[in-house]
């Protein structure tokens, strides 16, 4: 049985081809993807393409000095695999050190939270292993956008006002590139970044350099990343620099050339579970992926086919098995090479059906980890408290979605499926514009990921150098009767795999179409700890969209949630493809007026 929607209205229709299929969280972003699709390219070239744009036109979302997850399925070897793109910590990235310091945690903005920059490596390797493009076809848009100019979306200004004092106090190599004139750019400027154009024509130049043959000229654009120019300044402007940062005091860095010159991505088969027809696909436990495979694990104990999507009881069940995964999280996750993380154990049917009981018809207030002897850590709670606009102004954390749903920016997602049936779902982030000062020789930012390390050393999330952190970029894909079906994913820090499940469970159980489910109404909790400094939690509360109709409210509150009401569409950045034989569909978020499918 299914859920028939009573109003199949859309913001837009759902994308319907044959010939290929991308979606962004930006349209210029998805127009580059698909101009690679139209020249012959396959959709990791494609995805290339889009990735390099989407750090020049969202640089408050993201940006080279960040990291990224990648899901693919390669049709010609029937494989699905996942590109770690998340750089760990620098050698140098000890806990005496930050403790030395007189911290506590690592501050969430400056030289201190970076970790190795993950993104440029990942995308070579991918157009390297996987795609058939030049290095100049993936480049050229990107750098003619930084060069040209672009349109400012209203949220990069807004986020740079928001650290205009900030910029203009301490970080002036930021201010000179995003306060031209001293003032904070108007949406719908032209706006430019000749310095971020200039790094990369260099790279372009310098892997041209290497003679015709592609994978040369790949290897040479790497080699001036990770062993040439670009780490160089990196290595310099954080030996040389002390930096205000969250914390209210100047640090220097700690990362060094040599760490980026010995890091690589890698490549891994993903962490799945098997949920009716479907097979769900997930990056490892060195990211928070593998809570929505255990929010389905736990919710497949309950009758979801034909429940109304906005009704308490499937927003009820699904917060509630929010709750106990992301506890799941807090206590175990962390990177599986440096800490023996039971995930068969916490995605197994015996563990959940326990777990499963603790869900009533109640909203918990508690924060409840499941006990395995000789796993985990002791979670600590910090009461959120203050003005989350202070702390914004500092730069701090990743500025996600605030107290009441409003989006801030923090990351970007693209999914893209070609005529051969490749499919690729990514989550870049980091690097944005408020995260640390623009290096001003590159014209871009470091990242600051290394937030998410705790500075205790027994947690499985411990910071440790080599160590990658425990992200929360998410992005998702799914077989169907084990044929590669649907990818999707959203921007969102803690809230990724809120989203990403709903639109998953609204897809599956409410027989809604991908744009159907983007539009849906939505929420998410603010139960558990944030992984951003300063890590706080509002045990019980449930931020919820107007549009969720007034009557689940009222019963939800009767349930004892914490309800409080959000803008009307506020909750998430959602894209989704997906491929049924020779179909190719698409579908992108209306929130916020820049994500786009495209297709044909």
């Amino acid at each position: 049985m299914s859920f028939i929607n009573p109003d199949p209205f859309t913001t837009r229709p759902e994308i319907d081809g044959t010939f290929g299929v991308v979606t962004s969280t930006h349209w210029l972003a998805t127009a580059v993807g698909m101009a690679m699709l139209e020249r012959g390219g396959n959709a990791f070239d494609a995805g290339v393409a889009a990735a390099f744009t989407l750090q020049v036109v969202e640089p408050h979302l993201n940006g080279p000095g960040g990291d990224v997850p990648i899901i693919l399925h390669d049709a010609r070897r029937g494989k699905t695999e996942v590109i770690c793109g998340q750089g760990p910590a620098p050698a140098g990235a000890t806990i005496a050190h930050y403790k030395s310091e007189g911290l506590d945690m690592v501050p969430g903005t400056g030289l201190l939270a970076a970790c190795v920059p993950g993104t440029f490596e990942s995308w070579m390797l991918l157009l390297r292993d996987y795609g058939t493009m030049r290095l100049r076809d993936v480049l050229e848009p990107a750098i003619a956008y930084a060069r040209d100019g672009y349109p400012l979306v209203e949220r990069v200004s807004a986020t740079i006002q928001t650290v205009e004092q900030l910029f203009k106090t301490h970080w002036p190599t930021s201010a000179a590139l995003y306060l031209p004139n001293g003032e904070v750019p108007r949406p719908g400027t032209l706006f430019t970044n000749p310095k971020l154009a200039e790094t990369y024509a260099r790279i372009l130049s310098e892997g041209e350099s290497a003679g015709g043959d592609r994978d040369a000229q790949i290897e040479r654009a790497r080699k001036a990343w990770s062993q040439g120019f670009v780490a160089e300044a990196i290595d310099r402007f954080c030996r040389t620099q002390e930096v205000m940062d969250v914390s209210g005091a100047r640090h220097k860095g700690v990362l060094t050339a040599d760490d980026m010159a010995r890091w690589q991505p890698t490549i891994e088969a993903p962490l799945t579970y098997e949920y009716g027809r479907y097979t769900v696909c997930k990056a490892g436990v060195w990211s928070q992926g593998p809570v929505l495979l255990q929010q389905l694990a736990l919710l497949k104990g309950f009758a979801l086919d034909g429940l109304d999507p906005t009704g308490p009881d499937f927003i009820h069940w699904q917060i509630e098995a929010a709750k106990l995964a992301f506890a799941d999280r807090e206590a175990f996750y962390g990177d599986p090479a440096f800490a023996d993380i039971p995930i068969a154990t916490l995605l197994s049917d015996a563990y959940n059906d326990e777990r499963r009981k603790l869900i009533s018809d109640k909203a918990s207030l508690e924060l409840r980890p499941g006990t395995l002897e000789g796993y985990g850590a002791e979670v600590k709670l910090r009461q959120a408290e203050g003005n989350r606009e202070a702390v914004g102004a500092m730069g701090s954390g990743e500025p996600t979605v605030g107290r009441f749903g409003e989006v801030r920016g923090d990351t970007v997602h693209f999914d893209i499926i070609d005529r051969d049936g490749n499919m690729i779902s990514a989550t870049p982030s980091g690097g944005w514009l408020q995260s640390s000062p623009v290096i001003p020789e590159l014209g871009f930012c470091l990242g600051t990921r290394a937030q998410m390390f705790w500075l205790e050393e027994d947690h499985p999330a411990a910071l440790v150098p080599g160590k990658r952190p425990r992200t929360t970029l998410s992005p998702s894909m799914a077989l169907r009767d084990g044929e590669p079906y649907v990818a999707w994913g959203s921007p969102g820090g803690d809230q990724q795999d809120q989203w990403n499940t709903q639109f998953f469970l609204r897809h599956v159980h409410a027989g809604m179409n991908l744009q159907e489910s983007i539009d849906a109404p939505a929420w998410h909790s603010e139960h558990f700890p944030i992984s951003f400094w300063p890590r706080t939690a509002r045990p019980g509360v449930l931020v919820v969209e107007n549009r969720v109709p007034k009557a689940t409210v009222e019963e939800l509150r009767r349930r004892g949630h914490v309800v409080e009401i959000g803008p009307d569409w506020s909750e998430g950045r959602l894209t989704a493809a997906s491929r049924v034989g020779r179909r190719r569909r698409a579908a992108a978020n209306p929130r916020g007026m820049q994500g786009y499918a495209a297709g044909r």
